[in-house]
């Protein structure tokens, strides 16, 4: 088992809960020495003293604040330690906010947040299912590692996570940065506008982290094992030139028809046994009902009778259809907000539809 990079209590109201941090990722980088050119020797990085040009050894080695002019103020780590806020290992959750409302780029390192010790599993399951069902984010203050760092803690399934986030001061304002951005009076056209929404639901998948790998890693890889063999090295191809504005209109109306096009032919090809099953059983139960339309009714049912089955049987058909189908239906009939509905959800607005219609 991993080991804890920082232990010390949780606390939120007058719930005090022991916990550890443990790093949540890890780096999978093709990492290089530094040789110089022409041999196989290394170089290596050391700490010298710039007056003298003797290494030095890290215990010899102070914090030093300049004030100017060569004069410093010496500080030492201990100093630092007995200062730094929340010395006694305490994340203080002050209060909770709408996880959505917190925006990426505040975002910086995420660790998993574990109990310490089984005693305290019910008290953390508590605190872990309360977040996840209020989808909200405990926003709370840490000290580690000489640094105190702005937190938010959520929830995944069976476990607590904690992000480190960039203070506000920290995060740059984009028009201090990107040299170029629209004029607040630039509006979109309409039509454009509408298209783009479609190519956007054209495009809408369920997140899947795991269909995702590194390509460039895997490209480096190659390039090492091609170099080893003496073998040709084959670049990437450049990038496709920038879309004209006139062009956009049409560059975007493909983009939709090629989209919706992919979806159908994967969803024919990958159609999942248990899916296919229910397509033949319905096909089976449709080739049934037509037989028995052909024989003569002994009584006609009256329209009220009906609606009941109809609405039944549409919300069956529309269970057996995959999500790729279900927007497809949902984008042609308009349905609103259907770019962040569920698979459940779409059903039950489509069959709304269907028993409107």
């Amino acid at each position: 088992m991993a080991r804890p990079i920082w232990s010390g209590v949780l606390t939120f109201g007058l719930v005090t809960l022991p916990v550890a941090l443990y790093t949540a990722t890890e780096d999978h980088t093709v990492h290089f020495h530094q040789l110089q050119r022409g041999t196989s020797d290394r170089i290596r990085n050391k700490r010298v003293n710039e007056r003298t040009g003797k290494e030095v050894d890290t215990d010899g080695i102070v914090k030093g604040y300049e004030l100017g002019d060569g004069q410093y103020v010496v500080v030492e780590p201990e100093e630092l330690e007995e200062i730094a806020p929340g010395r006694s290992k305490v994340i203080d959750v002050a209060g909770f906010v709408d996880l959505h409302r917190v925006e990426p780029v505040y975002f910086d390192r995420t660790y998993y947040v574990g109990p310490r010790g089984e005693e305290y599993a019910k008290v953390y399951e508590l605190m872990r299912a309360a977040l996840e069902r209020s989808d909200k984010a405990g926003i709370a203050t840490l000290t580690m590692r000489g640094k105190e760092y702005l937190t938010a803690l959520r929830a995944q399934p069976r476990v607590l996570v904690l992000h480190t986030l960039h203070w506000a001061d920290e995060v740059r304002d984009p028009a201090d940065v990107v040299d170029v951005l629209p004029d607040p009076r630039t509006k979109a056209g309409d039509k454009e506008l509408r298209t783009a929404e479609q190519l956007i639901d054209a495009l809408t998948i369920d997140w899947d982290p795991g269909e995702y790998h590194d390509t460039y890693e895997e490209r480096v890889k190659q390039l090492v094992a091609a170099k080893q063999k003496g073998e040709e090295v084959v670049g990437e191809p450049e990038p496709p030139e920038a879309t004209n504005v006139i062009d956009l209109m049409e560059a975007l109306s493909r983009s939709v028809e090629q989209s919706r096009s992919r979806k159908r032919g994967s969803a024919g090809r990958k159609q999942p046994a248990g899916q296919k099953q229910r397509a033949e059983q319905k096909a089976a139960a449709a080739g049934r009902k037509q037989t028995t339309e052909r024989k003569p009714a002994t009584r006609r049912k009256r329209s009220s009778e009906r609606k009941p089955a109809t609405g039944r049987k549409h919300a069956e058909d529309l269970a057996s259809l995959s999500k790729a189908e279900l927007y497809e239906r949902a984008s042609a009939a308009g349905v609103p907000g259907r770019s962040k509905m569920t698979r459940e959800q779409l059903v039950e607005a489509l069959d709304r539809q269907g028993a409107a219609a």
